[in-house]
Order: structure tokens, then sequence, then C-alpha cells
């Protein structure tokens, strides 16, 4: 499986000269010029290798560094920043918030190549997880479907992500607060009892064909767990 590498640059020249060598040299790649949008890229395509820019339209490369190591299931993602800041206290700023390895402009590209090889020889071939069980509920991620026994659950997109937080760490209770961040996604501003709303379309849907594993916990969220004992409110 080929690796991706996500290129984050607003300079297009630069960005589609990376793009065209990074290809070259056998890899996918994608390209993001924003910084607000680049979390939620990089929670849904799960990138090998960053290349960030640190000077970004709306979030500096060294604010987005620090939120994807604050982000478990990104955290150990390589980031290369790229700046035309030389200075050793930038340089330290820059690993300090995270990443692995430091590129000032102007530099060559070879030398970039390289550097992306290194970060990818330290990674460990991530294991894809294609299937996630709870009892009787099967959650196949390639195919974005729900089965509860033999029967085939419809959900919409955010009640299928909602299902898969919960049940990624069964017994957690999950905030709505936390929940709206990371399924509804850092800069998409809706109430917090739109969580409620969408878990009572997933309650219905799941509950159709067995019984209630999803459990409330008053003023605080939602959990998955065999013995639920919501305490509705």
């Amino acid at each position: 499986m080929k690796h991706l590498i996500m290129v984050v640059e607003d300079e297009e020249a630069l960005a589609l000269l990376l793009k065209y060598n990074l290809e070259k040299e056998g890899y996918d790649v994608m390209v993001e010029s924003r910084g607000n949008k680049v979390l939620g890229e990089v929670e849904k395509h799960q990138p090998s290798v960053i290349v960030l820019d640190w000077m970004l339209p709306e979030m500096s490369g060294v604010e987005i560094c620090k939120l994807i190591r604050s982000k478990p299931d990104i955290k150990n993602i390589p980031i290369i920043i790229l700046t035309a800041k030389g200075e050793e206290e930038d340089k330290i700023k820059g690993l300090s918030a995270g990443a692995d390895d430091y590129v000032t402009k102007p530099f060559s590209v070879p030398e970039l190549m390289a550097r992306v090889k290194t970060q990818l020889r330290r990674t460990p071939e991530k294991k894809t997880v294609s299937e996630i069980t709870f009892a009787d509920i099967r959650m196949d991620l390639v195919e974005k479907k729900v089965f509860r026994g033999e029967n085939y659950i419809h959900l919409g997109p955010t009640e299928f992500r909602l299902l898969k937080m919960l049940m990624e760490t069964p017994g957690k209770v999950f905030s709505r607060e936390f929940l709206l961040k990371n399924v509804w996604g850092e800069n998409i501003y809706v109430e917090s009892r739109t969580v409620d709303v969408h878990i009572r379309r997933l309650r219905k849907s799941l509950n159709e064909y067995g019984p209630d594993y999803i459990r409330t916990v008053r003023a605080t969220g939602y959990a998955i767990d065999i013995n639920p004992l919501s305490d509705e409110e």
C-alpha cells in the first residue's frame, strides 16, 4: 500500500513542486493550504507523514502541530516543519511543539525527499482496523456499514461517527463537548444539544434489533455499555 504524504503549504508553486516530486518517489500526495482545515483532514485521511509550513492562513504550523500531538489517534504521525525562520530559537520552538524534523527555506528538494524517507523508516507500519465489535453490534469501517446480529442498520454519517467513537472505548463516558469537537469538528459551531438529537437517532436505529447499550450520564455525556443503566435527563 502506498504511503500518503500530506503537504500543508499555502504557497501554490511550492506546494505543486513538492507534490510533483513526492509523486515521482511513488507516494500518494494530498495538499492543504488553509490552517484551520488541517486537523480534520489529518483525522480523516491519517497520512504517513505531514510536511507542514510554519506560516499559514488562519492557524500557524506550530499551533497545528500542537493540536495533532494532543489527539491520541493521530499524535504519532511524523511532522516535518517547513519555515523561512532560521533562528535557533525558532527551531527549538518548532521541535518543542512536537515536530519530528525542521527544514529551513530555501531547501533542496532531494534533501526534503530524504527527510521524508527517514521519517517513514522510523514509523512502524500501521495496522489498519477494518472492523469494530461490541456485543452483537458490528461496524465495518471499510464499507461504512453497521450490523446488529444479522440485521443491517442504516445510519447517517454523523450517527456512524458517533457510534465509532463510543465503540472504540466501551464504558468511557464522552462529554457532549468532546463529541462535538471530535465528531463534528473543531470549527463547526453547533449547540451541545445537537449531540442529544443524534444520540436519539442512533438509539432508535440500534434498538430496533436489540437492547439499549448507550448510557446517558446526566449533565455529562454518553457511553456504550453492556449494562447502560442510563441516568436520563
